[in-house]
């Protein structure tokens, strides 16, 4: 009788079971799943999640589609994805240009970058350079920096609150240059016009979209912001070896969804960063785009601990360098 009764409880409790329960072991049910990119077509976010849709589609067994959300320096689509069901049918290619720069400089912004999202993983990071003109007269970066203490030495940008300008900020203070001057544009193209036209003298900006000119000798990098030298471009120092290691950092992208993902559906997605990153075309790729995975795949809490801290450090720099973006 004890028994019987006790099977009679477990059928009942699994019929009063929520729906939801059912749901997300059996995810993903029905596709498309959307990859949110929120920067336009043709830029570094929008071929990363390019690259990974296939793989995601593939181990999942349903497509996923890139839709591109641009707008607000990467604001518009963020704050999308942060506002839709947590039902792992929208996911987002996070990026530290909103999650961390925008967090640190924005008077406000409209979601949290931590607590509002499930953020499963790293995916890869652009590490910064600072470049100067083929016929700069600066061949280093030890002659950059003491130019900048006595002399205006003007750095282009993709505009105020950028990585690319806290970079610059950081290294106005660690350099102990006061005349190392911020130049804004709407964007790295046209700053990267000027400098070559010779009405600036250098630029920080991610070496992704710089890789081709350094290696046509138009550019000349001074530092990049690695850990160590890149393999595929060994000439150039890393600002830590010359004496600046806070100016150590990157531009990462990740893997994030809206808060409140269901544990199961985290957890397969987190187990699937380090597969597909595995994969010998993804790793081609982004190697070729100068754009690296860690060695050791950063995925769920490890991940989250990395934006907060990056949000404050930056922060710092900021408020230090009295850098705020209104709106």
């Amino acid at each position: 009788m004890k028994r019987r009764e006790l099977l009679a409880a477990g059928a009942a409790s699994l019929l009063a079971a929520p729906a939801w329960v059912g749901a997300q072991s059996a995810w993903p049910t029905r596709g498309p799943i959307k990859l949110v990119a929120q920067f336009p077509p043709g830029g570094l976010v929008d071929t990363v999640s390019r690259l990974m849709a296939p793989h995601l589609s593939q181990a999942l067994g349903q497509s996923v589609v890139v839709e591109n959300r641009p707008g607000a320096g990467g604001v518009i689509g963020t704050d999308y994805v942060a506002k839709q069901p947590a039902d792992g049918y929208t996911l987002l290619v996070s990026h530290a240009a909103v999650h961390v720069y925008a967090t640190a400089t924005r008077r406000t912004m409209p979601f949290d970058a931590v607590s509002d999202f499930t953020h499963m993983g790293m995916l890869c990071e652009a590490p910064m350079v600072l470049l100067v003109r083929a016929q700069s007269p600066f061949q280093t970066l030890e002659q950059y920096v003491t130019a900048a203490r006595s002399k205006p030495v003007r750095y282009g940008t993709s505009g105020i609150g950028s990585a690319n300008h806290l970079f610059g900020e950081l290294m106005k203070i660690e350099g102990k240059a006061p005349n190392h001057d911020h130049v804004p544009y709407q964007g790295s193209a046209p700053a990267m016009q000027d400098l070559l036209g010779g009405s600036i003298e250098s630029v920080f900006d991610p070496i992704t979209t710089n890789v081709a000119q350094l290696k046509a000798g138009s550019l000349r990098a001074l530092a990049v912001s690695t850990p160590a030298r890149l393999p595929a471009l060994p000439s150039i120092p890393t600002f830590a070896e010359l004496g600046y290691p806070n100016l150590t950092g990157s531009q990462w992208l990740g893997l994030s969804a809206p808060k409140g993902l269901p544990a199961p559906i985290a957890q397969r997605l987190t187990a699937l960063i380090p597969e597909v990153l595995a994969r010998p075309d993804v790793a081609a790729r982004l190697e070729e785009l100068q754009t690296l995975p860690r060695k050791t795949p950063v995925l769920g809490d490890d991940f989250v601990k990395i934006v907060r801290s990056q949000i404050d450090t930056w922060r710092t720099v900021a408020r230090t360098s009295n850098v705020e973006v209104i709106g």
